[in-house]
């Protein structure tokens, strides 16, 4: 038998059903912020996630899916959104639009060749939203504001927004040599992956999970001793509109993302739910105002973040929040007619005016066809046959209360409608 692939999982049934409700709320909120919905090519060339997400990062240097194609070509399997949102920005010219800035929302799957574990699988689903065009600090906030509101609509409790700025580019370098200063003389205490990170990037030093609890993570530098008067005074700025949105926030002066492309700005927020497990961050952002130049594009600041839908969805398992409030179906018909087209087209009458409806499909009597009611348990039940079809005439039963009225076949639609 052949079986799925190793970290991808089969979306059906309830499960199903949770993710296009989620779904559907998301587009619904960005809407709300006036977000455009854009879907990107699910695989791009390999240079642009090189260049874009940075040669240094643990999703380049050992989670890509890398292909040649019959072109021979070098193309890459989407690892996260934000690159190739931007290529396409550059691409089609969004950067010219009268209306600025370009406020983007998108949807699709991420590949990463990681370690399958609860809720990081190679294929996951990715939300994730971009603000191209501002480097207005109430952007930052309003970006933040999207991902908490979100966990508010949905009742998702126990969480943490994580805060910190890497500052603008003068303070990046200064506070890279702090980290070298740091961490070079006792290195070889640390994994080998950090004595990579400190030669390519040192910031990423800070990112390792392995180390994370060793002593010289804990006694780094912090960035805000090395921000410009500048750099300070934004992100003063961000925390001051984050708290008129009463967001809560934590400054983390740790934190600092796994992407090379980031500054200023970054984010992350953590579900502190018992059960959830150690690996609890489920979104994560920040500003690249660099981004949009690194890859060919005009000077362009940006800001967004990303989160995984599945891992989402086991938060909200972790919390017993159940996202379908009312999954019953409103009605099924039972039909013992010779006219089956006949009232095959009532069902669909049905359908079309707003109602879940089904009816049967494998030719089954009476009997059988009650024992699907009693399955589906739907809110209302009828028996079409040739005497209801010729007097115009049915029985509909409250499946509930058991209680029963005779209406005119194509009064259907009216009954439910007042119910």
């Amino acid at each position: 038998m052949i079986q799925k692939p190793k970290g991808t999982i089969d979306l059906y049934g309830k499960e199903g059903k949770k993710f296009i409700y989620l779904q559907n709320l998301i587009a619904d909120l960005c809407e709300k912020y006036n977000y455009e919905y854009i879907k990107v090519p699910m695989f791009e060339a390999s240079e642009l996630f090189h260049r874009g997400v940075g040669e240094t990062t643990d999703i380049v240097t050992k989670e890509t899916y890398d292909f040649v194609d019959r072109g021979n070509r070098n193309l890459t399997l989407r690892p996260e959104g934000t690159a190739g949102v931007i290529r396409s920005f550059i691409e089609n010219k969004m950067y010219a639009n009268p209306n600025q800035p370009v406020k983007l929302y998108y949807i699709g799957s991420s590949f990463r060749y990681e370690r399958p574990q609860s809720g990081r699988l190679r294929e996951h689903t990715q939300f994730g939203v971009e603000v191209l065009g501002s480097d207005d600090p109430m952007v930052d906030a309003e970006i933040i504001s999207i991902a908490v509101n979100l966990f508010k609509i949905i009742g998702l409790k126990g969480l943490v927004v994580k805060l910190n700025s890497l500052g603008d580019t003068e303070s990046r370098i200064k506070y890279k040599d702090a980290l070298i200063n740091h961490f070079k003389p006792r290195i070889d205490e640390l994994c080998d992956d950090c004595k990579l990170r400190l030669e390519r990037n040192p910031l990423r030093v800070l990112d390792c999970k392995v180390d994370a609890s060793h002593e010289l993570m804990k006694t780094a530098p912090k960035t805000i001793d090395y921000f410009t008067d500048d750099s300070k005074n934004r992100f003063e700025k961000v925390k001051e509109y984050l708290d008129a949105l009463e967001i809560n926030y934590v400054v983390d002066p740790n934190l600092v993302r796994g992407l090379d492309y980031y500054s200023h700005t970054v984010f992350e927020i953590q579900a502190e739910i018992e059960g959830f497990g150690s690996q609890n961050t489920i979104c994560g952002g920040g500003r690249y105002n660099n981004l949009v130049e690194t890859l060919d594009g005009p000077a362009t600041p940006g800001m967004g973040f990303g989160m995984g839908i599945e891992r989402l969805l086991l938060a909200l398992e972790a919390e017993e929040i159940d996202l379908i409030k009312d999954d019953r179906l409103d009605l099924f018909i039972a039909n013992i007619s010779s006219e089956k087209e006949e009232v095959f087209s009532i069902v669909q009458s049905v359908r079309l005016s707003g109602f879940k409806v089904e009816t049967d499909y494998l030719n089954r009597n009476l009997k059988g066809q009650f024992k699907s009611i009693e399955r589906l348990n739907p809110k209302y039940f009828i028996i079409i046959g040739d005497d209801e079809l010729k007097s115009g005439q049915v029985k509909i039963k409250d499946n509930d209360t058991k209680e029963e009225e005779t209406i005119g076949i194509y009064d259907i639609v009216d009954y439910l409608s007042v119910r």
